[in-house]
């Protein structure tokens, strides 16, 4: 089953390796493989614990996360980025990853407002954004297509003080009192005590829903697959409810 797997020499300058053994083609019979998966960056602590209780169900199989927003990782891809598993926040990205792609749904999430803890400005929903300092992801990516559409159903104009290219970094600016309010999934302010989150009306109207998907060019195809199947398997899924994530 793992015969044969690229070098992950990308994977070794990005993100978290859980377990790493071995180059691909190089890989000798009875060592481990490593399937080296692309998240978005909402998912980079849910997958953590994912590909720890995966190696520990496959311990033939290490795990390579490399997490940062779908947009940026489906671009890489496009431009061959060694990857065998692509974890995007909407079809969209999936899509830019490769327009043959074909995922499968495995989450959900819905978008907040995060404010600083004390709440300075006083941000009691999104009515209260136009003349705030709104930070927002770009419009490119998932969460800031998202925000753009819950938005325009709240019939809200804002003009963001800054727009980025992952929840990730709206969220530290938020959190650091550089900006009053951003938007960004449900599942980034579990935890953060710098942060409070602010449930806005029509915000379970406007649902994410994350895919996933062997990449055709994967080192290991069967390895690859293994991983996507525990993603979506009970035990998966448990671990994504553990973070916030919504049922596929």
């Amino acid at each position: 089953m793992h015969r044969a797997l690229r070098c992950a020499a990308a994977a070794a300058l990005l993100g978290l390796a859980v377990t790493v053994s071995g180059c691909a083609n190089g890989t000798a019979r009875g060592e481990a493989a490593t399937v080296r998966v692309y998240a978005a960056a909402s998912l980079a602590a849910a997958f953590d614990r994912i590909a720890e209780e995966f190696a520990q169900a496959h311990p033939d199989v290490g795990v390579s996360v490399v997490s940062d927003g779908s947009t940026t990782l489906a671009r890489q891809i496009a431009e061959g980025a060694p990857a065998d598993v692509f974890a995007a926040a909407d079809e969209a990205a999936l899509r830019l990853a490769g327009p043959a792609l074909r995922g499968q749904v495995f989450a959900t999430n819905t978008l907040v407002l995060a404010v600083p803890a004390a709440n300075p400005a006083g941000i009691t929903g999104l009515a209260d954004l136009p003349g705030a300092t709104v930070v927002l992801c770009a419009p490119e990516v998932p969460c800031g297509a998202a925000s753009a559409e819950l938005l325009r159903r709240a019939d809200v104009e804002v003009t963001p003080a800054s727009v980025e290219q992952n929840v990730t970094a709206v969220l530290t600016k938020v959190a650091a009192g550089e900006a009053d309010a951003g938007l960004v999934y449900a599942t980034d302010v579990r935890g953060n005590d710098d942060v409070r989150a602010i449930v806005p009306a029509l915000a379970a109207e406007v649902v994410s829903h994350y895919q996933i998907a062997v990449l055709p060019d994967a080192g290991d195809p069967e390895a690859a697959a293994a991983f996507v199947g525990f993603v979506r398997s009970a035990q998966g899924r448990s671990i994504l409810a553990d973070f916030g994530f919504g049922a596929p």
